[in-house]
């Protein structure tokens, strides 16, 4: 592994992946605010996270989007924070990191109001088929996590559905573990198991598997070569 993407959900820790990412070799950073945080989003702090934004190293923006299953934030607060986010992706030419969690349609409904000029990924993909297919009809990548390697996992069939340039697999550090490793802390190095699960599923060799989802990984996200 040589390049890692360390992911804000606040305005501080939006600010500490930055200093990594320019501290560390092949770390790059990704900032934002998580629909749980929503609430913070004042103008004062995305103004802020468009300043970092703007980092030599800063290669996303996000984790922002919706998530209704927990509503740590009014929703109409969440919905005003992510179109701020999918506008500032689109002003800065940079990638989306988006989380969706029972909130498929009001989040398709805001993918359809960005218009042309925004792109990213759907992280940690666990929505349904209507949200998977208007995403890659408009150019967006589908990422998988951990929990596609556990017992019984019921959406095969939408890992399978993702075209093989716009599919990324990824680990959600420090969450969602992978089989063998669940109920331990996860890293980085654990997505060797998803990619593996991935691939299993999918019918693909594992080496080609994880080589085109590396490929797609540095498209998106425009990172350098090796």
């Amino acid at each position: 592994m040589d390049a890692v993407i360390t992911i804000g959900t606040t305005l501080p820790d939006s600010r500490t992946a930055v200093q990594l990412a320019e501290r560390l070799p092949g770390v790059w950073a990704s900032v934002g605010i998580h629909p749980h945080a929503a609430d913070t989003a004042a103008e004062a702090t995305l103004r802020e996270i468009e300043r970092l934004a703007r980092a030599e190293r800063v290669v996303a923006i996000g984790e922002t989007g919706l998530d209704y299953h927990y509503d740590n934030s009014p929703r109409d607060q969440q919905r005003a924070a992510f179109a701020a986010h999918l506008e500032l992706g689109r002003s800065l030419g940079l990638p989306i990191v988006v989380h969706c969690r029972e909130a498929d349609e009001d989040l398709r409904g805001l993918l359809r109001s960005s218009g042309t000029g925004t792109s990213g990924v759907l992280h940690c993909f666990a929505s349904g088929r209507a949200l998977l297919e208007e995403a890659l009809a408009m150019g967006w990548y589908i990422s998988f996590a951990g929990m596609i390697t556990f017992r019984n996992y019921p959406d095969a069939d939408l890992l399978r559905a993702v075209p093989t340039d716009r599919i990324l697999v990824e680990t959600d550090s420090p969450y969602l573990s992978p089989v063998p490793l669940r109920g331990r802390r996860n890293e980085p190095a654990h997505v060797v198991h998803t990619a593996r699960r991935a691939a299993e599923l999918r019918g693909q060799d594992a080496h080609e598997f994880v080589a085109q989802t590396t490929r797609n990984a540095r498209t998106l996200f425009r990172l350098p070569a090796s």
